[in-house]
């Protein structure tokens, strides 16, 4: 079993975003993060949790019966150990995605895990962050994100996917900043441009108003 992790909350809800949206899915969400996103929805994570051991969230993960795992922050892979915890969920044979800032090197995880990596745009704040050789390292089953704050970011977006050809290495999604860039503005842009993207909303946030379902 691998090393201690420090986690803010472990929880069951239906995917909000990604191509596994609407599955019931455990979220373990890690606690800390070195990047701060002007945008950041999930601020409670930046501090704090509570030391579980590696088995101790395999049997809470368990008792959920679920088939998808996502492993999220804060940034997951902050904490070195998370790279063992998703090797053991890999061989319990969950479907497992974990939800990266970029910042930091995907290197290192297990080739079974989908890696949901986050290009930073100038508007988050943080795109000097982005580390640009996980690139590289991205797998047919991984997906790209990016976040808009306004058209600024998504002309930013479209030459990055177009300079790095990145529709043609995994799959690639853009979203809106909900209450800041009206998301009927995005899907008309993606469609004007017949960009080749998938648009998505924060299911979560559709359904119950907050920032992980309930």
């Amino acid at each position: 079993m691998g090393q201690d992790l420090r986690i803010t909350e472990i929880f069951y809800s239906l995917q909000g975003e990604t191509r596994s949206m609407g599955l019931p899915t455990v979220f373990v969400r890690l606690t800390g993060c070195p990047l701060r996103c002007r945008y950041c929805d999930t601020a409670y994570a930046f501090s704090g949790g509570t030391r579980w051991s590696e088995e101790a969230i395999l049997q809470e993960v368990g008792a959920y019966s679920a088939s998808y795992v996502t492993v999220t922050g804060g940034e997951p892979l902050a904490q070195p150990a998370v790279l063992s915890l998703m090797y053991a969920l890999c061989e319990q044979g969950y479907t497992v995605s974990v939800e990266t800032s970029g910042a930091l090197s995907i290197a290192g995880i297990d080739s079974r895990v989908s890696v949901i990596l986050d290009i930073k745009t100038p508007g988050s704040g943080e795109e000097a962050r982005n580390d640009y050789a996980n690139l590289t390292r991205l797998k047919p089953i991984d997906q790209v994100k990016f976040v808009l704050t306004d058209r600024k970011d998504y002309e930013w977006s479209r030459t990055f996917i177009a300079d790095h050809g990145l529709h043609e290495r995994c799959e690639v999604l853009l979203s809106a900043v909900a209450g800041v860039l009206p998301p009927a503005d995005l899907a008309d842009w993606i469609l004007a441009d017949r960009l080749p993207v998938r648009f998505q909303l924060q299911l979560h946030k559709v359904l119950w108003g907050d920032v992980r379902g309930r």
